[in-house]
Parts: structure tokens; sequence; C-alpha cells
């Protein structure tokens, strides 16, 4: 006698969730040629010129969600994202501010969140 198996669809649902949630760290690798980059950032001087506010983590399992919270990687085949830091706020697509604390950090403009993703 066979015994099929069937997964709820809200268990379903959940993992897919969590597949997608994780798939969102944000591991970044800082490269020397803005045409390697997947986004071209400028640091600003202000939090209130910033699209996104940043704080650098210092391991990457602290680096998850898509949240500002970034792990800068050694190596560009661990990053999520390749990130080119533009001396210009005109030529870069996202505009970043660095925070001291990792409960600042936070979009301030949601309409380029789709840029780290």
């Amino acid at each position: 006698m066979k015994t099929i198996y069937r997964i709820p669809p809200v268990l379903l649902l959940l993992i897919l969730f969590f597949q997608l949630h994780s798939a969102n760290a944000q591991k970044v690798f800082s490269c020397n040629s803005k045409y390697d980059a997947d986004v071209k950032v400028f640091v600003t001087e202000s939090k209130y010129d910033a699209d996104l506010l940043v704080f650098k983590v210092k391991s990457k399992y602290g680096a998850e969600g898509n949240e500002g919270l970034w792990f800068f990687t050694e190596n560009r085949y661990d990053a999520d994202k390749q990130v080119f830091f533009t001396e210009s706020k005109y030529d870069a697509d996202l505009l970043i501010y660095f925070v001291e604390s990792k409960y600042d950090a936070e979009w301030r403009n949601r309409s380029k969140i789709h840029m780290l993703y």
C-alpha cells in the first residue's frame, strides 16, 4: 500500500516566503569598475539626502533582508550585489548614507528597493 504525503498549501507558502526572504541578503562587493556593478552608489553627507540608510554588519549572517544591513565580502562571487561607489551623485543609481546603528538602517525612498533584490 502506497502512502502519499501532501504538504498543506500554507506550509508551501511559508517555505516560499522564507526562501525569497533569504535570497535578499545584502552581501555586497565593492568593485572597481562601474561596468561590473549591479548598482552604482553615492555616499551622501546627510541622511536626509539618501535613498537608503546603510549599516555595515560584521558578519554575513547579520546581513539578512533588504533593509540596509550590508556585509562587504572579500570576493565578488560571495556577494549578492556588486556595487560601484561613484564620486558624483548624478552618476549614481542609489544614494546611501552610512549610519552608526543597525536600528537606524532603513529605506527612505522605497521606490528604489527593487535595485537590491
